[in-house]
C-alpha cells in the first residue's frame, strides 16, 4: 500500500491516521531515512556521525522519528526485515 506523505509531518496528521496507515507511513519514512543514511555512511565511512549529517539526512531522520514515536506511543511495533550493514 502506497500513501502520499505531507511535506511536514505534524502531530495532527499523525494522530489522524489509523494504526495501519501510521505503520505504512512509518515504514515509508524509515526507508527514506535509511537510504539517506546509507549514502552518508558509504561516503564518510568511519567519520560518519548522524547529528553532523547534511540537512537532507537530518530532515529524513526527523520525519521518520516523529512517525516512529507516534507508533511506539500507540504500542505498535514497526517490523522490518533486518539487513547487515556493509
Amino acid at each position: 500500500m502506497s500513501m502520499t506523505l505531507p511535506d511536514r509531518i505534524t502531530y495532527d496528521w499523525l494522530v489522524a491516521l489509523d494504526d495501519d496507515a501510521l505503520l505504512t507511513a512509518e515504514r515509508s519514512l524509515h526507508q527514506v531515512f535509511t537510504s539517506a543514511e546509507d549514502t552518508e555512511r558509504r561516503k564518510l565511512g568511519e567519520r560518519y556521525e548522524l547529528m553532523k549529517g547534511p540537512a537532507t539526512l537530518m530532515t529524513a531522520w526527523d520525519r521518520w522519528s516523529r512517525a516512529n514515536t507516534e507508533a511506539r506511543h500507540r504500542k505498535l511495533n514497526p517490523r522490518r526485515e533486518t539487513q547487515r550493514r556493509k
